[in-house]
């Protein structure tokens, strides 16, 4: 017998529907992302939602339909029939809804921006087989804490139900309603909850008193998640890695930070700790290209001969951080050596300018056996020292390659400051083999170095020919002259490529621009060490800021550096910037 052509067509399009299901189940389990429908009453019960809001006729989008009430197994997710058996039904239904009568209303409750069919699956699928955008519905609203929204796929039933959890324990959608707190895997909001708990424990360490849960949420977040999101959001770094929130960001930030202190043994702030994070695991094809070339370079270049960061990175890594003061963060090395604990004393002079933390570290040789007693009582006299001189700071004791190990930490600081123990001899293999050179070289910070004992860094002597490295002694001159009120006078050596006059009218507006009133002083050529060393002694300066290496590490080892002459002759003092 043969059907009707509108029948036929009808027939037609029901089997392309049912083919495409049965693609979409394939393509499903190969991407393992779900093609099903959501099922109403698993939705309300894990989202405690209640009904009872008003019903009202209203046209919905189609493709904000993600479930059904009783039929969720018969459907797709897009509303495909899924069993030969729905011929018959599907293909009166299309029938109506290509004749006269057309599709009556369906009924569906709303929850979020979703909606779930409590009556008029076929008349979806149909719908959506037509191509059409909405439909007529009788909408019911279910209350819920938590949204919904088109995009929901079973497994995100779990979140919405830790979200819920979440929000009735802390009610922060009532306290801060201005906060979002989205997350994109599961046990995420757990652990927000135990930030929350520890938080509050430490509360009551602090306040001696008991602290009622809703004054530590309101705390926590105010003075912890905030500030961290605020961070996330000054750096970018939200852009660095798609399809994250700026909730998971904290976590993994807080995750990262901890290990990061934990593998350290210092304090590392939320600022330094964010930037490692963006630095190391962007999905950017650049910043993975640069770490994997940086890495080879590291690997096939001998330390004594790497060039180190380009002039003025440090800065530009530590205005990123923080405006407010440069040395934040100050790297001492501590040697058994040093019976006055000389590096130790300088730091606190800047540490108590800058209120500052002290980032002790101490270094033993590769193989060499050091026992859990003698780093013990490293560590005490290092927190009582640090006591007397009335500053913070933590004591991390690493093996490894003394320069290498300082050039790996000091990013996580802002300053170095190191005794001056073996200064490089005049001699190509010795300096090939200093560390003093290679930490000078590749650290991306400034070192300040003490020959024997440390300065109150009153008075600068700044050595200023206008070269890059140059710069950036006049910029941190600046920072000292009008934080600290250092003391400047400033020296240019006369030199065939050298406008004097031009190089310190430079230098005088730079400063000019701070309100700095310096001495500007200036030298006939000749051996520059020896010249530093004698205005310094002269004008009483008791330290000398300067630029770092400026040739190539191969001539320098050869020929020797005007740095390494002023590290064999100091007896104050040197700042040294890159």
């Amino acid at each position: 017998m043969m059907l009707p052509p509108e029948v036929s067509r009808a027939v037609e399009d029901f089997r392309a529907a049912r083919r495409k299901a049965a693609l979409q189940e394939i393509l499903a389990r190969i991407t393992g992302r779900s093609a099903e429908l959501l099922s109403y009453d698993e939705v309300r019960r894990q989202l405690r939602a209640l009904e009872g809001g008003k019903t009202q006729l209203r046209e919905i989008p189609l493709d904000a339909i993600v479930g059904s009430v009783g039929r969720y197994t018969d459907f797709t997710r897009d509303f495909l029939p899924r069993r030969d058996s729905d011929q018959q039904r599907w293909v009166n239904v299309m029938e109506k809804a290509t004749g006269q009568v057309g599709l009556p209303p369906i009924d569906v409750y709303q929850i979020g921006d979703v909606y779930f069919v409590l009556d008029g699956n076929h008349r979806v699928s149909v719908a959506r087989q037509l191509g059409s955008k909405t439909i007529q519905a009788y909408v019911t609203q279910v209350r819920s804490k938590v949204k919904l929204t088109p995009d929901a796929r079973p497994d995100d039933l779990i979140l919405k139900a830790e979200e819920l959890e979440f929000l009735e324990q802390t009610h922060l959608d009532e306290l801060r309603p201005e906060t979002g707190f989205t997350v994109t895997s599961p046990g995420q909001y757990p652990l927000l909850l135990e930030h929350i708990a520890v938080h509050r424990y430490f509360m009551g360490i602090d306040e001696q008193r008991p602290i009622p849960y809703e004054e530590a949420v309101c705390h926590w977040h105010d003075t912890v998640y905030q500030p961290v999101v605020q961070i996330i959001r000054e750096q970018g770094i939200l852009r660095h890695f798609p399809g994250r929130t700026e909730t998971d960001l904290y976590l993994w930030l807080s995750r990262h930070r901890a290990e990061l202190e934990e593998a350290l043994g210092w304090h590392i702030p939320a600022e330094a700790a964010a930037l490692d994070l963006k630095t190391r695991f962007s999905a950017e094809l650049s910043n993975s290209f640069a770490r994997l070339a940086s890495r080879i370079l590291d690997l096939v270049t001998p330390d004594a001969l790497e060039s180190g960061p380009p002039p003025g990175v440090w800065r530009q890594e530590v205005a990123a951080l923080r405006e407010d003061r440069l040395f934040a963060h100050i790297l001492v090395t501590i040697s058994e050596r040093d019976a006055e604990w000389v590096a130790l004393q300088q730091a606190a002079v800047v540490a108590r300018r800058e209120e500052g933390q002290i980032q002790g570290l101490h270094i033993t040789a590769p193989r060499k056996k050091t026992t859990a007693e003698r780093v013990q009582n490293l560590v005490v006299e290092f927190d009582r020292r640090c006591e007397a001189l009335g500053v913070h700071g933590h004591l991390a004791v690493e093996s490894g390659t003394v320069a290498r190990v300082i050039c790996e930490r000091s990013r996580w600081t802002d300053l170095i400051v190191s005794k001056l123990t073996y200064p490089p001899a005049d001699h190509p293999i010795a300096r090939l083999s200093s560390g003093f050179r290679t930490m000078i070289r590749r650290c991306p910070r400034p070192i300040l170095i003490v020959p024997r004992s440390p300065g109150e860094l009153n008075h600068a002597l700044l050595a200023y020919n206008g070269a890059p490295k140059a710069e950036e002694a006049l910029y941190l001159a600046a920072y000292l002259g009008s934080r600290w009120g250092t003391q400047l006078t400033v020296l240019t050596i006369e030199h065939p490529e050298t406008d004097v006059q031009a190089v310190q009218a430079r230098a005088r507006a730079y400063l000019d621009g701070y309100a700095i009133a310096a001495r500007y002083l200036s030298h006939a050529a000749g051996k520059r060490s020896q010249i530093l060393l004698d205005t310094a002694r002269r004008e009483g300066c008791d330290f000398i800021l300067m630029g770092g290496y400026r040739a190539s590490p191969m001539v320098e080892v050869v020929l020797g550096s005007e740095v390494d002459e002023m590290l064999r002759q100091t007896e104050i003092p040197l700042l040294i910037c890159r």
